[in-house]
């Protein structure tokens, strides 16, 4: 089944959730490109490897939970000395040494040359964390690219985090959607979206010679979603891990209450 929502589905943002959806999104924008660009293209999926340590700002974000375990005192009792004055109990912790972080993208080959076509990135929350590791490396890849003959595109289906785009204005926007043409830079086409609509059918640039390939974001993540079963990992009657505005979480009420009442019927 898709997501109850008529675009992005904000309870996906969840840091429990998201990386699995990350991968879903990928997996699925691979396959529906391949469907439309074979033989002349094919779409890959490749990682950007960068290290994590901690001093990472982007560390809570890859890992969230530090996991303690009490150590050997009764449960519901402290240790006291012999005046009854508490005695500080050891615990075991995990140490955050340095970790080796993956994060995957969809690279668009030309099926005879090999050349790197397009480039395409889902960001993580990681991407969107000032002084990460993970922002420095996403954006040291990014300056790769956008200096290369290869197009690039960029979706960012978090609202967390410090944006990577334009330094112009942009319109309100929930999320954001960015192509970047080799032979158009720097000018970019961005998609600005809120969380009330739906998501675009955006065009993936190729060689010069070739039509684009359409990529039908809505599709691409109800397929995800549908494949993944994330309605039974979602309790719809609380509110999202991250939270929305005012106004937003007001509209989300009522579209899921409409929705429910539509699907009962």
């Amino acid at each position: 089944m898709p997501s109850p929502f008529p675009g992005m589905d904000p309870y996906l943002e969840s840091p429990r959730l998201w990386p699995d959806v990350q991968h879903g999104l990928i997996s699925e924008i691979q396959a529906k490109l391949n469907q439309s660009l074979r033989p002349r293209y094919v779409s890959r999926v490749e990682e950007r490897v960068y290290i994590s340590d901690e001093n990472d700002p982007g560390r809570a974000a890859i890992i969230p939970d530090v996991h303690v375990k009490v150590g050997s005192g009764r449960s519901g009792y402290e240790r006291t000395d012999i005046r009854g004055v508490a005695v500080a109990e050891p615990i075991v912790a995990t140490t955050l040494i340095e970790e080796e972080i993956c994060e995957a993208r969809v690279v668009i080959v030309d099926a005879t040359g090999r050349q790197v076509v397009t480039v395409i990135e889902v960001l993580s929350p990681t991407n969107k964390i000032v002084g990460s590791r993970g922002r420095a490396n996403y954006e040291a890849k990014r300056l790769e690219v956008m200096h290369s003959p290869a197009h690039f595109v960029e979706i960012d289906f978090l609202r967390e985090g410090m944006p990577i785009y334009a330094a112009q204005r942009l319109p309100l926007h929930d999320y954001l959607v960015h192509v970047s043409r080799c032979g158009e830079r720097p000018q970019g086409i961005l998609w600005p979206i809120l969380l009330t609509q739906r998501l675009p059918t955006i065009k993936i640039p190729l060689l010069a010679n070739d039509a684009d390939a359409e990529l039908d974001l809505g599709v691409v993540l109800n397929s995800a979603y549908d494949r993944a079963g994330y309605e039974m990992s979602i309790n719809y009657k609380e509110p999202p891990e991250v939270a929305l505005s005012e106004e937003s979480a007001k509209w989300a009420q009522a579209w899921l209450a409409k929705t429910a009442s539509v699907e009962t019927k």
